[in-house]
Protein backbone atom coordinates (compact mmCIF):
# COMPACT_ATOMS: atom_id res chain seq x y z
CA UNK A 1 0.00 0.00 0.00
CA UNK A 2 1.04 3.22 -0.94
CA UNK A 3 0.39 7.09 -0.05
CA UNK A 4 -0.62 9.44 -2.81
CA UNK A 5 -1.59 12.86 -2.75
CA UNK A 6 -4.75 13.43 -5.22
CA UNK A 7 -5.20 17.04 -5.99
CA UNK A 8 -8.32 18.92 -6.93
CA UNK A 9 -10.42 22.26 -7.65
CA UNK A 10 -13.55 23.72 -8.37
CA UNK A 11 -14.81 26.94 -8.98
CA UNK A 12 -18.25 27.91 -6.84
CA UNK A 13 -20.67 30.22 -8.41
CA UNK A 14 -20.52 32.46 -5.56
CA UNK A 15 -19.43 33.08 -2.01
CA UNK A 16 -22.47 31.38 -0.56
CA UNK A 17 -22.41 28.49 2.20
CA UNK A 18 -24.88 26.54 0.14
CA UNK A 19 -22.52 27.23 -3.22
CA UNK A 20 -19.09 26.54 -0.99
CA UNK A 21 -20.56 23.03 0.59
CA UNK A 22 -22.47 21.71 -2.63
CA UNK A 23 -19.55 22.77 -4.45
CA UNK A 24 -16.74 21.14 -2.17
CA UNK A 25 -19.27 17.93 -2.02
CA UNK A 26 -18.45 17.59 -5.61
CA UNK A 27 -15.17 17.64 -5.63
CA UNK A 28 -14.88 15.49 -2.75
CA UNK A 29 -17.05 13.20 -4.52
CA UNK A 30 -15.15 13.21 -7.71
CA UNK A 31 -12.17 12.45 -6.52
CA UNK A 32 -13.31 9.69 -3.86
CA UNK A 33 -15.69 8.47 -7.49
CA UNK A 34 -12.56 8.57 -10.06
CA UNK A 35 -10.05 6.66 -7.25
CA UNK A 36 -12.18 4.01 -6.50
CA UNK A 37 -11.60 5.39 -2.21
CA UNK A 38 -14.13 5.47 0.17
CA UNK A 39 -13.34 7.38 3.57
CA UNK A 40 -11.28 4.96 4.80
CA UNK A 41 -8.64 5.20 2.60
CA UNK A 42 -7.92 8.75 2.87
CA UNK A 43 -5.48 9.88 5.67
CA UNK A 44 -5.93 13.03 5.24
CA UNK A 45 -7.13 16.48 2.96
CA UNK A 46 -5.91 19.87 3.22
CA UNK A 47 -8.59 22.57 1.41
CA UNK A 48 -7.94 26.25 0.52
CA UNK A 49 -10.28 28.72 -1.03
CA UNK A 50 -9.84 31.77 -2.74
CA UNK A 51 -9.81 35.15 -0.51
CA UNK A 52 -13.06 35.74 -1.77
CA UNK A 53 -14.58 32.37 -0.15
CA UNK A 54 -15.62 32.88 3.03
CA UNK A 55 -19.26 32.04 3.57
CA UNK A 56 -18.12 28.24 5.13
CA UNK A 57 -15.56 26.17 5.62
CA UNK A 58 -15.05 23.67 2.57
CA UNK A 59 -14.07 21.03 5.47
CA UNK A 60 -17.44 20.75 6.47
CA UNK A 61 -18.50 19.68 3.46
CA UNK A 62 -16.32 16.70 3.53
CA UNK A 63 -17.45 16.33 7.41
CA UNK A 64 -21.03 16.00 6.22
CA UNK A 65 -19.65 13.18 3.54
CA UNK A 66 -19.04 10.73 5.94
CA UNK A 67 -15.40 11.99 6.76
CA UNK A 68 -16.06 12.02 10.54
CA UNK A 69 -12.10 10.62 11.47
CA UNK A 70 -10.12 12.13 8.64
CA UNK A 71 -8.10 14.92 9.83
CA UNK A 72 -9.09 17.98 7.74
CA UNK A 73 -7.80 21.64 7.49
CA UNK A 74 -8.22 24.41 5.62
CA UNK A 75 -6.79 27.44 4.86
CA UNK A 76 -6.95 30.70 1.94
CA UNK A 77 -5.21 30.03 -1.45
CA UNK A 78 -2.30 32.97 -1.78
CA UNK A 79 -3.95 36.29 -3.37
CA UNK A 80 -1.80 36.16 -6.59
CA UNK A 81 -3.20 39.60 -8.75
CA UNK A 82 -4.96 38.08 -11.73
CA UNK A 83 -5.57 34.43 -10.43
CA UNK A 84 -8.89 32.65 -10.97
CA UNK A 85 -11.37 33.62 -8.61
CA UNK A 86 -14.02 31.42 -6.16
CA UNK A 87 -11.89 28.61 -6.09
CA UNK A 88 -12.04 25.81 -3.95
CA UNK A 89 -8.64 22.96 -4.16
CA UNK A 90 -7.87 20.08 -2.29
CA UNK A 91 -4.88 17.96 -1.75
CA UNK A 92 -6.24 14.50 -0.39
CA UNK A 93 -3.30 12.03 1.36
CA UNK A 94 -4.38 8.66 0.22
CA UNK A 95 -3.98 5.02 0.91
CA UNK A 96 -3.91 3.13 -2.27
CA UNK A 97 -2.56 0.33 -4.35
CA UNK A 98 -2.53 2.70 -7.38
CA UNK A 99 0.45 3.54 -9.38
CA UNK A 100 1.02 7.48 -9.02
CA UNK A 101 0.40 7.88 -12.77
CA UNK A 102 -2.58 5.95 -11.94
CA UNK A 103 -3.84 8.77 -9.74
CA UNK A 104 -6.48 11.19 -11.27
CA UNK A 105 -6.54 14.36 -10.32
CA UNK A 106 -9.59 16.19 -11.02
CA UNK A 107 -10.45 19.60 -11.57
CA UNK A 108 -14.00 21.04 -12.36
CA UNK A 109 -16.49 23.96 -13.63
CA UNK A 110 -14.32 27.23 -14.68
CA UNK A 111 -11.19 25.08 -12.78
CA UNK A 112 -10.41 23.10 -15.72
CA UNK A 113 -8.54 26.48 -16.86
CA UNK A 114 -5.78 25.47 -13.82
CA UNK A 115 -5.14 22.32 -15.35
CA UNK A 116 -5.45 22.02 -18.62
CA UNK A 117 -2.55 19.25 -18.99
CA UNK A 118 -4.97 17.14 -17.26
CA UNK A 119 -8.38 18.47 -18.14
CA UNK A 120 -11.01 15.83 -17.68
Amino acid sequence: MAVRAIRGAIQVDANERAAVLEGTSELVTEVMSRNRLTPADVISVVFTATHDLNAEFPALAARKLGFQDVPLLCAVEMNVPGSMPMVVRLMMHVETEQLRAAVQHVYLRGAIALRLDIAQ
